[in-house]
Parts: structure tokens; sequence; C-alpha cells
């Protein structure tokens, strides 16, 4: 398992609670974590729905559907803890890790 970087990568999910995000597919211009970032390999990520927010650290794994494992909550809306979605669509993209910036 490596840790990658990639540039256009973003799903969006509609998973419901605190556990691993079902991905969606790609938004229109965008790829997917498995096509960007690869499966097994960690990420930074960011999940948000225009509320609440969530940075982190996930695996990607290629599945029906593809997931993102929330590895490590680095920081949210929630008091850095991992946000207990309610029913809704939000987004999910990568983002620089902090070591790259």
């Amino acid at each position: 398992m490596a840790f990658v970087d990639a540039d256009r990568v973003r799903e969006t999910s509609t998973t419901t609670g605190t556990g691993t995000y079902n991905l969606a597919g790609a938004a229109a211009g965008f790829r997917t974590f498995v096509a960007g970032i690869g499966t097994g390999n960690d990420c930074t990520y960011v999940a948000e729905d225009g509320t609440d927010w969530e940075i982190g650290i996930g695996t990607v794994t290629d599945a029906t559907p593809d997931t993102l494992a929330r590895t490590r909550i680095l920081a949210s809306s929630n008091a850095n803890a991992a946000v207990n979605w309610a029913a809704g669509t939000r987004n999910i993209f990568s983002a620089p890790s902090h070591d790259t910036i």
C-alpha cells in the first residue's frame, strides 16, 4: 500500500453514519478514486455536504461499489471526529497531503 496524491479525483456518496464511504462514480470532468489513487492505496480526502465537513486519510478499494475507508480523521466539523452523516449526498474529493503543501 502506498500514499498517493492525485489531481481531479472527485465522487459523490450517499453513505450514512460513520462507516466506510460507498462511492457513486466520478463527477463530470473528474476521475474516480480507483482511477486516480488506485485500489489499496491511501490518500488525503475531503468529504462535505455544504454544511458538515471532514478531512481524513482514506483507503481506496475497487469493489462493487468502490469504497473509501475512513482510515484516520484529521479534522472535521464534528469536533475532529468522523461526521455521522444523515441521509443526503456529499462530495468526496482528494486533497494534497500536508507533506506536499
